[in-house]
């Protein structure tokens, strides 16, 4: 039987640790198959000497990210968890560092796994970021706080967001209302990120002023797009021509980042993937970076990891 003790800062942090009825507690001991109790402000863990000493590296990890004000969760858990089996926990802690922005409801937003750090590095040192990866990864959101961050620090004066209007396998027919309402639909989850980072008032003052535009890829046809921070969403669906079209539109003081998932392309069997296309051409050239996620990087419920991962599977037995 093996002991260790890990010493946390306040009492709020050791009852941020543990969880809501002790439900990070249990998930704690039940993963590593120790006992873990609080004594004052050390958490003392007993149990097989392996064991301790991996669960003493994930409670170390997790008391400081909630000495941090980092709020600990089934995902961070879960995260925690694989840097220890990785033994990448050191790099990991250093995600509480810092933030991106702040939300409308003071939320701050930072990267919460390894794949979306190196994202928002590249973002930050490249001119192009490609960030390709399956659902649940932060592409976009991320994407967005970058521009956010960008504007509100004046480096750029316009963020223009952009996607293909392709169905996801369906056909939707004919949409009622004017140009705006039948586009509306296919851009709302830039529209939600830009809520969620700005506020509804802020981002229509944005949007009245032209500070803002949301709009699809065939808009940006025949435009030069200088001092702007430009997304394009959900590029595994545009063509070749399209995002050589899309890519061409660079102007001075421009930043551009296209996100998309390589497993999830709507367009015709006949067509291939711009983005594919993109990342096999432009792999070499200076000031343009990929990142590539995996199921790690997924934030979302942890059922959208383990789904991600029996289509992986599947797959590859095809």
């Amino acid at each position: 039987m093996a002991e260790a003790t890990v010493n946390v800062e306040s009492m709020n942090s050791i009852i941020s640790l543990f969880g809501k009825f002790d439900e990070n507690l249990n998930t704690i001991q039940k993963q590593y198959g120790v006992a873990v109790l609080s004594r004052g402000n050390d958490i003392r863990i007993s149990g097989d000497e392996s064991a301790v000493k991996k669960a003493q590296m994930a409670v170390t990890a997790l008391a400081e990210m909630a000495d941090r004000g980092d709020v600990i969760n089934e995902q961070s858990l879960r995260y925690v968890f694989a840097m220890v089996e990785e033994n990448t926990l050191a790099e990991a802690v250093k995600l509480t560092d810092g933030g991106i922005c702040v939300t409308s409801t003071g939320k701050v937003v930072r990267a919460k796994t390894l794949g979306q750090k190196k994202y928002v590095d590249a973002i930050a040192k490249n001119t192009i970021v490609m960030g390709v990866g399956p659902a649940g990864t932060g592409k976009t959101y991320l994407a967005v706080a970058m521009a956010v961050k960008a504007f509100k620090n004046h480096e750029i004066t316009r963020i223009i967001l952009t996607r293909p209007a392709v169905e996801a396998g369906e056909k939707l027919g004919f949409l009622p209302g004017d140009l705006q309402n039948k586009v509306d639909p296919y851009l709302r989850p830039l529209y939600d990120a830009l809520f969620d980072m700005m506020g509804a008032e802020s981002f229509a003052k944005y949007m009245e002023k032209g500070s803002i535009e949301v709009a699809p890829l065939a808009y940006m046809r025949g435009r030069t797009l200088d001092d702007a921070f430009i997304i394009l969403d959900e590029a595994q669906n545009t063509t070749r021509e399209q995002i050589k079209m899309f890519l061409t539109r660079l102007g001075f003081n421009s930043k551009m980042v296209i996100t998309g998932d390589v497993t999830q392309i709507d367009l015709p069997d006949a067509k291939k993937s711009g983005l594919v296309d993109a990342m096999n051409i432009l792999k070499n050239i200076e000031d343009i970076a990929t990142v590539r996620f995996s199921e790690k990087d997924v934030v979302r419920h942890k059922l959208v990891q383990d789904i991600i991962r029996a289509y992986e599977k599947a797959n590859k037995e095809r």
